[in-house]
C-alpha cells in the first residue's frame, strides 16, 4: 500500500511540473521571448527551469500537439511559423465555434449561471482596459481567460478547448507583429476592446447580437495583422 501511494504520488508531481513547465513555455512564446522559428533542445530548457529531461520531454511534446512547437529529430524542437492564410483560418474556425456557443447559451438560458457570468464579466472589463491602453502584456492573459471563461458556459469541454487552442495559436502568430507596433508607437485605441458588449449581448441571450461582435471583431483583427504583416 505504501509503495503504491508513493508512486501515484510520483506521477501527480512529475505530471503537475511537465503542465508547470509547458505552461512557461507557453508564456515565453506568448510574450514574444520566444519567437517564431527559434530553436532550442530538451536539454537546454531542462538546464534553464533546473529540472530534470523527462517533464521537459513530455510538456515539449504536448505542445507541439498544440501547434505551438515543431520537432526534429536531429535539431531538437522550435517555434512553430504560422502565416497569415493560418491566422486567417484560425479566424474564421473560431468564428464557427464562437456562433455555436453563443446560440448553445441563448438556448439554454443563464438562469443557473449566475456567478459564471460574474466572473466573465469581470474578466471582459479587465481585458477591455488593457485593450484600450494597448497594454498587450496585460491583454494577453484576461483575454485568453476571458475567452476560455465564456465558452465554458456552454458546458462543452470539447468545444471550449478546441476555441481554447485556436485562440492561443493566433495570439502566437499576432504577437510578434503587434510588439512591432508597440515598439514604433503606442497600440491604445487600436485593438478590439468589445469584452464587455459581448458579455451584455451574451446576458440577454442576443445570440445574433453577440456574433455580430464576434464578426466585427474577426474583421478588425485581421486587417490590422494584414496591415503590419505588410
Amino acid at each position: 500500500m505504501t509503495t503504491t501511494g508513493s508512486g501515484s504520488a510520483g506521477a501527480v508531481n512529475r505530471n503537475t511540473l511537465r503542465q508547470q513547465i509547458a505552461d512557461a513555455l507557453r508564456d515565453e512564446v506568448l510574450a514574444g521571448r520566444l519567437t517564431p522559428g527559434q530553436e532550442f533542445t530538451v536539454k537546454e530548457i531542462a538546464e534553464q527551469y533546473g529540472v530534470s529531461a523527462t517533464p521537459v520531454r513530455e510538456a515539449l511534446v504536448d505542445l507541439c500537439a498544440h501547434g505551438l512547437l515543431d520537432s526534429d529529430q536531429h535539431r531538437g524542437y522550435k517555434v512553430h511559423e504560422y502565416s497569415v492564410d493560418d491566422y486567417r483560418g484560425m479566424v474564421e474556425a473560431r468564428a464557427i465555434i464562437a456562433e455555436a456557443i453563443f446560440r448553445g447559451i441563448a438556448e439554454r438560458g443563464m438562469s443557473h449561471l449566475t456567478d459564471e457570468l460574474v466572473s466573465v464579466r469581470r474578466r471582459a472589463e479587465e481585458a477591455q482596459r488593457a485593450a484600450t491602453a494597448g497594454d498587450l502584456d496585460i491583454l494577453i492573459g484576461y483575454d485568453i481567460r476571458f475567452w476560455r471563461e465564456l465558452a465554458s458556459l456552454f458546458g462543452n469541454a470539447y468545444l471550449s478547448d478546441f476555441l481554447h487552442r485556436l485562440r492561443v495559436q493566433a495570439w502566437v502568430f499576432a504577437v510578434p507583429y503587434l510588439r512591432l507596433a508597440e515598439n514604433a508607437e503606442t497600440l491604445a485605441g487600436r485593438l478590439w476592446n468589445g469584452h464587455s458588449e459581448l458579455v451584455d449581448a451574451i446576458a440577454r441571450r442576443d445570440a445574433d447580437g453577440a456574433y455580430a461582435l464576434v464578426g466585427a471583431y474577426n474583421t478588425h483583427s485581421l486587417a490590422l495583422i494584414e496591415q503590419l504583416a505588410r
